[in-house]
């Protein structure tokens, strides 16, 4: 018999298990929340939070209990997507190939992303723009010193600051699957080979760097 003053070890055991059974319980109707925002906001970024919570299976109330605010829903999917991508960049980083080589290499790794984080781009242009550009600092860094490091190599072009060379074949990665969700007509293949272009490598090598990665 389990009472206050007198619990068994087997009585702590189960306690032990009922406490584990609900924090899995709520981290999976928090990442369930997550993956449906993601998917609503994606096809309209002014869904909102009860819309989310209809959409999940929940209350609203779930979701303000994981999320007190929009703003906080946001900055929670802009840190799942940058903890994502930093790991993806950290990988690439640490091979020895050439910065076209492995900007190709990024973008193969990032496009299931891209296709998943859409989403920010549009968000990053209204009211959280701030916010999520914050997020993402750490993002953008790496990639301008991989721009930048293929400059300095002269396989990418000077026309722009790496800065801001970086994020415009960036932001074309996403523009691209962003479209090629309604029309399946792209893919990885023209993601890479565009952004490749923007930087300034010329078609036939940005074709060949995509040849040699499949």
């Amino acid at each position: 018999m389990c009472n206050l003053l007198h619990c068994t070890p087997s009585c702590n055991d189960w306690s032990v298990q009922i406490e584990s059974a609900r924090a899995r319980s709520v981290d999976d109707t928090r990442k369930r929340i997550l993956d449906v925002a993601l998917e609503m906001l994606g096809q309209n970024p002014e869904a909102g939070m009860g819309d989310i919570a209809s959409a999940a299976g929940v209350v609203r109330r779930t979701v303000y209990g994981h999320f007190p605010t929009r703003t906080d829903l946001i900055r929670s999917l802009t840190q799942q997507a940058v903890n994502e991508m930093t790991a993806v960049l950290t990988e690439v980083n640490a091979s020895d190939g050439s910065a076209d080589a492995a900007w190709v290499d990024f973008i193969a790794r990032l496009w299931p992303l891209a296709r998943r984080y859409r989403v920010l781009l549009a968000l990053r242009r209204g009211e959280y723009g701030e916010e999520i550009h914050a997020l993402l600092g750490p993002v953008d860094k790496t990639l301008a010193d991989l721009v930048e490091r293929g400059q300095d190599s002269q396989v990418f072009g000077r026309h722009l600051p790496a800065g801001i060379l970086s994020q415009v074949a960036y932001a074309a990665v996403f523009s691209i699957a962003d479209n090629d969700l309604s029309n399946g007509s792209l893919g990885a293949r023209a993601a890479t080979i565009t952004s490749l272009l923007i930087l300034g490598v010329p078609e036939p090598r940005a074709k060949a760097l995509v040849s040699d990665r499949r």
